[in-house]
Formats: structure tokens, C-alpha cells, sequence
């Protein structure tokens, strides 16, 4: 059995009661997207949706996703139509004949149980989830211990950019929000050339200091990138008149359950400093220009 899915998916679940007990339950259908941390969800005959995503708690699907299913830890029975990729990382699921999947099924412990006329249009895949372990010194429990620091850490720095800097944390939100793919590839291209620019600098005399300057900035660089999607995450999911530390904690414990898995941690981790990278570069890039007056000013001129 796959344990650390459903480690992951407590874990974010007891925090998230701990500090709010309103979002544990959430069940953000905003945008036709069911989003829920906690407590399972239901997609009823006659209903559509554009996407599932649950941490933890059982996903009965009658009705149709137009999109992707992702259930981290859940029991899960697909007897209606999804029309992308279907992904059940900790729990077994249950396809019925009268189910259509448009893409592939993909699990991470036990098969999926296909009834005879159930309609998979890609592949049913094997991930091999279950057999991923810590490499090397590790260990489970250094594992743990890292991923406590990890989420600690990342916590207490959310929370004090949060407190010191709210406008520039809705600044970022609303760059994410209105140009989420010019984030990524602006991430990208930070992440790949500001390290390869730092290093070419170490090789002048000249640049020496900035390329040691810039090297030792990428650590607490990367750290406020993490933060800033785990915002950006939560501020999509809990909207206003929800203050800004709810919103906060909501994506991160969405981070924290799924970072607690070995592998599949590792790479939202560096999903999402990519993409913080990208939301702080070009918010930054566009709070240099000029705001235009207020129409009394220019009226008054």
C-alpha cells in the first residue's frame, strides 16, 4: 500500500482544521473546477465539470468532467464520462461499464477495478508510485525531517512576507491570475539563465563579486518564490472577503501534503519556485512603471 499519499493528505487536512476549520471541507467550484482539500466529491448524473482535484476523502464521478480527475487519497468510482487524464495516486478505484475515460488512467498502488464496457481512449499505466522510496542516506525519516523543515520554514516566511508586504503579495496574485502562462516562461528562463549568468560572472575579475552575490541570493531567492505560488495557489482557492492569511494557509497545506511525497514532492517543489520566479519577475518588471494619475489630477491640469 501506498501510505504517504494518505500521510499527506492527514497531515494537510489536520492543519487546515487546526488553523481554520471552514477550509478543511472546502469544496471550491469556482470556474466549474471542484477543488477539495478534505472530505471527498461528487459529481452528479446531469452534472459538468471542467476538473477534479482531491486530497483527501472519496470522488464519486456520474455525471462529466470535461478536464483532468486527480484524487491523491480517496476511494474513487468514475461511472460517467472525464474527457482528460484520470490520476489516483493512494487508493484503488472503481471504473464502471458505463464509464468513458478520454484520456489515460493512471494509478500509484492498486489497479483499478475496469468493468467490461467501460471506454479508456489512452493508456492504463502502472506509475509505480508505491515502489518510490528515499534514495540513499536518507531514509524515511530524514525524509520527514526535511519535509517538516521544508514546511515550517516556508510557514513562518509566507506568513512574515504576508505581514510586511500585503500589497506586493496581491500583486502577485494578480499577475499569476491574468498572465499565468507568461509566469511560467518567464520562471523558466529566470531559473535556467539567472545561475548560468551568475557562474559566467565568476569567471571576470570584474564580476567576480556579483556572480558570488547573485549565487548566495538564489537560496533565499528560490525560498520567496516557493512561498509566493503557495500564496498564489491558496488566493485562488480562497477568494475575498477571506482575509490573506487563510488564503495562505489553504495553498500551504496543499504544498505540504503533496511535497510529503518522495519524488512527486521534489517535483512540485521546483514547479512551483519555478513558477514564483516567474509571478515575482514580471510583477516586479511592471511595478517599474509609472501609474497613470488619477483622473481628478488630470482633470485638475
Amino acid at each position: 500500500m501506498l501510505q504517504a499519499g494518505r500521510i499527506a493528505s492527514l497531515s494537510a487536512a489536520l492543519a487546515l482544521v487546526l488553523i481554520f476549520p471552514g477550509v478543511a471541507a472546502a469544496d471550491d467550484r469556482n470556474g466549474d473546477t471542484i477543488v477539495v482539500i478534505t472530505g471527498g466529491a461528487t459529481v452528479a448524473e446531469g452534472e459538468s465539470v471542467d476538473g477534479v482535484f482531491v486530497v483527501d476523502g472519496p470522488v464519486r464521478i456520474a455525471g462529466t468532467v470535461d478536464g483532468d480527475v486527480l484524487v491523491v487519497s480517496g476511494d474513487t468510482e468514475i461511472s460517467g464520462e472525464v474527457t482528460g487524464d484520470v490520476t489516483v495516486i493512494a487508493e484503488p478505484a472503481v471504473i464502471g461499464s458505463s464509464a468513458r475515460i478520454g484520456g489515460d488512467l493512471r494509478y500509484g498502488d492498486e489497479k483499478p477495478e475496469i468493468a467490461s464496457g467501460a471506454q479508456i481512449d489512452g493508456e492504463v499505466s502502472d506509475e509505480g508510485w508505491s515502489d518510490l522510496r528515499p534514495a540513499g542516506w536518507i531514509g524515511w525519516a530524514g525524509w520527514a525531517i526535511f519535509w517538516f523543515a521544508l514546511a515550517l520554514s516556508s510557514l513562518a516566511l509566507g506568513l512574515l512576507l504576508l505581514l510586511i508586504a500585503p500589497r506586493a503579495a496581491d500583486a502577485a496574485y494578480r499577475q499569476a491570475r491574468d498572465g499565468a502562462w507568461e509566469s511560467i516562461a518567464a520562471g523558466l528562463a529566470i531559473f535556467i539563465l539567472l545561475p548560468i549568468l551568475a557562474v559566467l560572472a565568476l569567471a571576470t575579475l570584474v564580476g567576480l563579486p556579483l556572480g558570488i552575490a547573485v549565487l548566495l541570493a538564489l537560496l533565499p531567492l528560490g525560498a520567496i518564490a516557493y512561498v509566493t505560488t503557495l500564496w498564489v495557489l491558496g488566493r485562488a482557492l480562497v477568494k475575498p472577503p477571506r482575509g490573506r492569511v487563510v488564503a495562505f494557509l489553504a495553498g500551504w497545506a496543499i504544498f505540504s501534503a503533496i511535497t510529503l511525497v518522495p519524488f512527486i514532492g521534489i517535483l512540485a517543489w521546483l514547479a512551483a519556485i519555478v513558477f514564483g520566479l516567474g509571478v515575482l519577475g514580471l510583477a516586479l518588471w511592471r511595478a517599474r512603471s509609472p501609474a497613470a494619475p488619477p483622473p481628478e489630477a488630470q482633470a485638475a491640469s
